[in-house]
């Protein structure tokens, strides 16, 4: 007889009763690794060190973020509040997400942070992703309207409308982040044996584990349905959105005789192509382990060998996609690059009558066009569209 069915009968007849007993280490670890898989990850050490990184340059980058928009009035536009929301629910992800990842990563089993614990962790995870898409959606719709409509901008891109969609956004999440984790709860391997006062079930120790739970059929229901209403049609909009904007940036550019102008239009245009191509290329793993998990039914070893795979790609992309996006407003936007030095020099602000050039983007979406400006409280929009020219009440000119 094989070593796990030694093990197997001899946790039937050794009296399990609730702690360590006295049963086998060996023999212990032999059955719930034939049952459960091995206790810790054999990536553990490399994807650790590839985390580790990713944390200390995205919660490095994401304060950064928050810190320059809270603190510079300059910076309070309806663009910059997504962007807020965005790097609070990176921040979300990488200070409790990651670690909790991590800790299955180094222990699968058994998972000590009880029911409660389980819950958190898949609700967390659940509502910063759908919170994530959302934002860029809603950030999207608002370039639209402020490029493509620029009279509807004064009454719909303001900072107080900006204000309820996020707050929406983040109540829609919270909502819709509830079934997928009702599923999800404690599983805890049992023994079932026979004695003369009947038939007994015993808990294994050590084997308690969070995973799912309920029928299989719901999860992936659940599943195929979220990621049709939170990531192929969110992606289809924003194209299609981006699509207009680029088709009304053409039409302004036969009005343009600047060489200059044309060239600006044309780096906007491949911006636009390049950032919609980075969204999908960051999200897209996530959402095929996902589907991979919800579709296959029958697991081969091939299937198990490709979903590792899959599954560790699209955590590394996962959290990579919180960590990307202050250095992508390094590399795009000029008043965010001066103003995360101001902040990392302790260096104060001044406003200054020049022009910035700046570009803002999310890994997950971009966006590559003016934040919306203020005068007297209502958003104005230049028809320079890509140039984003704000004029503020002091007069100052910024090109957001």
């Amino acid at each position: 007889m094989s070593a796990p069915d030694n093990c197997s009968l001899y946790l039937m007849t050794s009296g399990v009763s609730g702690s360590h007993m006295d049963l086998d280490d060996a023999c212990l670890t032999k059955y719930l690794e034939e049952y459960l898989g091995p206790r810790r990850s054999s990536v553990f050490l490399p994807v650790c060190l590839i985390y580790l990184v990713i944390f200390m340059i995205g919660v490095v980058g994401n304060v950064l973020t928050c810190t320059v928009i809270a603190r510079n009035k300059v910076m309070w536009t309806p663009t910059n509040y997504y962007l807020f929301s965005l790097a609070v629910s990176d921040l979300l992800v990488l200070l409790l997400g990651m670690p909790l990842e991590l800790y299955e990563l180094w222990q699968n089993y058994p998972f000590l942070l009880g029911k409660g614990g389980c819950y958190f962790k898949t609700f967390l995870f659940e509502t910063v992703c759908l919170a994530s898409i959302l934002n860029v959606t809603a950030l999207s719709v608002e370039r639209y309207i402020a490029v493509v409509h620029p009279l509807r901008a004064k009454y719909v891109v303001t900072r107080t409308h900006a204000k309820r969609v996020i707050l929406t956004v983040w109540g829609v999440s919270v909502l819709c982040a509830l079934p997928n984790t009702s599923l999800h709860g404690i599983y805890i391997l049992q023994s079932h044996s026979t004695s003369p006062a009947g038939n007994i079930t015993l808990d294994i120790p050590d084997s308690a584990i969070c995973m799912l739970v309920k029928p299989r059929w719901m999860y992936n229901l659940t599943i195929q349905v979220t990621t049709l209403l939170f990531f192929f049609l969110p992606m289809l909009t924003i194209s299609a959105l981006y699509m207009l904007i680029g088709l009304q940036l053409k039409r302004e550019k036969m009005h343009q005789a600047l060489e200059q102008q044309k060239a600006r239009r044309r780096q906007v245009t491949k911006m636009l192509f390049v950032l919609v191509v980075v969204f999908a290329i960051c999200w897209a793993p996530f959402h095929t382990d996902r589907l991979m998990w919800s579709f296959i039914n029958n697991w081969t070893d091939n299937h198990r060998e490709i979903f590792q795979y899959v599954h560790i790609i699209s955590g590394v992309f996962f959290y990579l996609s919180s960590a990307v996006n202050p250095i992508l407003y390094n590399l795009m936007s000029t008043r965010f690059r001066e103003m995360f030095k101001e902040v990392m020099c302790h260096r104060p602000h001044h406003i200054t009558p020049r022009k910035h050039s700046l570009s803002v983007t999310r890994v997950t979406l971009r966006s590559t066009l003016s934040d919306a400006p203020f005068s007297n409280g209502a958003a104005v929009v230049e028809a320079e569209a890509e140039d984003g020219e704000v004029r503020m009440k002091d007069e100052t000119t910024f090109t957001c």
